[in-house]
């Protein structure tokens, strides 16, 4: 049975002024599919950089849906319908992800992107979970972490960042987090050793590091951010960067996600989602929302996370 639900769509190309809520059908599942209620949508920074133009401005992909994680109650399952954690069944609270077209009141999903939903999360937290989570689990296998590492990560404040610390935090290595002074003392309690990024900073991570640094993540693109790793690190192999540029291939860093010829670590990062479950299940792992949008805001929340200074994560909630 088709059902009507609201959605998120980008029908032009531009800033978040394009956005519209519109009805939009949804089919009853098929083979291998199930029907999801949504009860919160994660923003992520390429959900707006994919109707900016910046990523092409093809007018045969529009109208573009947004969205691309989500976390809701199945409503609906088609024959055969398993995840990674097994078999699927009406009532069971899932994580969306990968999941095109999650800015949307319901949402119909390939069973294999539903994973269960951890009950130590909230909706908004639980939807926030495993874009930025398998990101800095790419990027913490990529530079080889391991416990005893002192690793430098960039941006440690960011959605990216704090699921970094964690884990690297959680795998025994000794974090330097760089971050403005506002916070240093959050970072503290993540387990990490913060610093204050600007003029001078390779010093005050080597005062704060002691031993040197293994390993660094680039995850805000600066060249402070690249000159500082250089820097610290021996191996520039060490060195993994989210934010694609020419100067990254060309030093030999470890440039990782979806632009022409990075890493996408598509089989790490899909193997990632059920620890990124089980670890947050534990209290091991959290999510920090710093604001929820109703889903008809959703240009407001593009606008917020297009200043590039929000801690944690942005949920939009049907």
């Amino acid at each position: 049975m088709v059902s009507m639900a609201l959605t998120v769509i980008a029908p032009a190309y531009g800033g978040p002024e394009v956005l519209s809520l519109v009805d939009e059908p949804v089919a009853a599942p098929g083979p291998g599919q199930a029907r999801i209620e949504v009860r919160a949508a994660g923003v992520n920074p390429i959900d707006y950089k994919s109707y900016s133009g910046r990523m092409g401005a093809d007018p045969a992909r529009l109208p573009l849906r947004l969205g691309s994680e989500a976390a809701g109650v199945i409503t609906a399952v088609g024959d055969g319908a398993a995840g990674p954690a097994g078999p699927l069944a009406v009532g069971d609270e899932v994580i969306a992800f990968r999941a095109p077209g999650a800015y949307a009141a319901e949402l119909l999903a390939p069973a294999g992107a539903l994973v269960p939903k951890p009950l130590a999360l909230d909706w908004a937290q639980a939807s926030g979970l495993m874009l930025t989570g398998a990101t800095a689990w790419h990027a913490l296998a990529a530079v080889g972490a391991h416990a005893g590492d002192t690793v430098l990560i960039h941006g440690a404040s960011g959605g990216v960042g704090t699921m970094a610390v964690q884990l690297a935090a959680g795998r025994g290595a000794v974090v330097i987090a760089t971050a403005s002074p506002a916070r240093h003392e959050f970072l503290r309690e993540l387990g990490a050793t913060p610093v204050a990024y600007g003029d001078g900073l390779a010093d005050r991570v080597r005062a704060a590091a002691g031993q040197g640094v293994d390993a660094a993540l680039d995850l805000v693109g600066t060249d402070e951010a690249v000159d500082v790793s250089l820097e610290l690190v021996a191996d520039p192999a060490r060195i993994a960067t989210i934010v694609a540029s020419r100067r990254a291939f060309d030093l030999g860093l470890k440039v990782l996600g979806g632009a022409p010829g990075a890493d996408p670590g598509t089989e790490i990062r899909s193997a990632a989602r059920l620890d990124l479950v089980r670890l947050a299940g534990q209290g091991k792992l959290r999510v920090f929302v710093s604001r929820t949008f109703p889903l008809a805001e959703a240009a407001d929340a593009h606008r917020l996370i297009m200043d590039g200074h929000v801690p944690g994560k942005i949920a939009l909630i049907p």
